[in-house]
């Protein structure tokens, strides 16, 4: 039991769709923020892929996240990662 359990209420864990909104707000939050501190957003971009794939590969492992990064570029290509911004 952790030291700091009684200090949030236990609740059952969200769905695993639900979870990934939430942490994309998260993460959308603390970007923003890190933006507002002057913390350039290449800077920001590197230090989160890395974060990410540790976490992927402590989670998977090496050979997983491999195969799974070379997929990526033809995912960029195919503009999966672009956001499209609308002027009005």
């Amino acid at each position: 039991m952790s030291p700091y359990s009684h200090l949030a209420p236990a609740r059952a864990p969200l769905p695993d769709q639900d979870q990934k909104k939430a942490a994309l707000n998260y993460l959308n939050e603390a970007w923003a923020e890190a933006l507002h501190d002057g913390i350039d957003g290449d800077c920001l971009a590197q230090a989160s892929l890395f974060t990410a794939l540790a976490e992927l590969v402590n989670t998977y492992g090496e050979d997983a996240v491999a195969t799974f990064a070379e997929g990526l570029a033809g995912r960029v290509r195919s503009g999966e990662f672009s956001v499209v911004e609308f002027k009005q």
